[in-house]
């Protein structure tokens, strides 16, 4: 599925930038300022290139590179700036679609950090409730101990101060 969309998206940019190639071809004869500055920008990129070739193909690269005549440089000149614009339309969506893919992610993650932390005070609410219930269940526990504890028989309440009031021999 992906292979045909990125097919179909390189024919639209392709044909997208020939109007671009078609534009500056035409141009160049209006402006002769122009057209020496793209047909110098052709031949240092064909110059380059050429360099590069022989390089890789372990060729000399100490040679002369002849330079191409005025037409095959102006038609080497569109040709760049089409590849160009298509490589920079290429690079700011592929950018524009990291970033919000970025945004996106992060937002799902602060999404999940919110949900923790309502989780964790729901908890803590619960939790204080449990805790209010267990002091109350403790404070009944205590009253019934009072009540029916083995010192209870013998008139004593509730630890060493209840002792001392009965008899202060024990308690020392």
């Amino acid at each position: 599925m992906l292979l045909p969309v990125v097919k179909l998206g390189s024919l639209v940019l392709r044909t997208l930038s020939k109007p671009i190639a078609s534009r500056l071809k035409q141009q160049t004869g209006n402006y002769p300022k122009f057209r020496e500055y793209i047909i110098g920008l052709a031949q240092a990129n064909h110059r380059f290139t050429t360099t590069i070739q022989r390089r890789l193909y372990g060729q000399a690269t100490d040679v002369k590179i002849r330079p191409l005549n005025e037409e095959k440089a102006v038609q080497a000149a569109a040709d760049l700036f089409g590849e160009l614009f298509v490589f920079s339309v290429v690079a700011g969506a592929a950018i524009i679609f990291e970033v919000q893919r970025s945004a996106r992610s992060e937002a799902r993650k602060e999404e999940s950090r919110r949900q923790e932390l309502e989780a964790m005070k729901q908890k803590e609410q619960e939790l204080a409730i449990e805790l209010e219930l267990l002091k109350v269940k403790l404070d009944e526990l205590e009253h019934l101990a009072r009540g029916r504890g083995l010192l209870s028989i013998f008139g004593v309440t509730h630890g060493q101060e209840s002792l001392k009031s009965v008899n202060p021999t024990l308690a020392a």
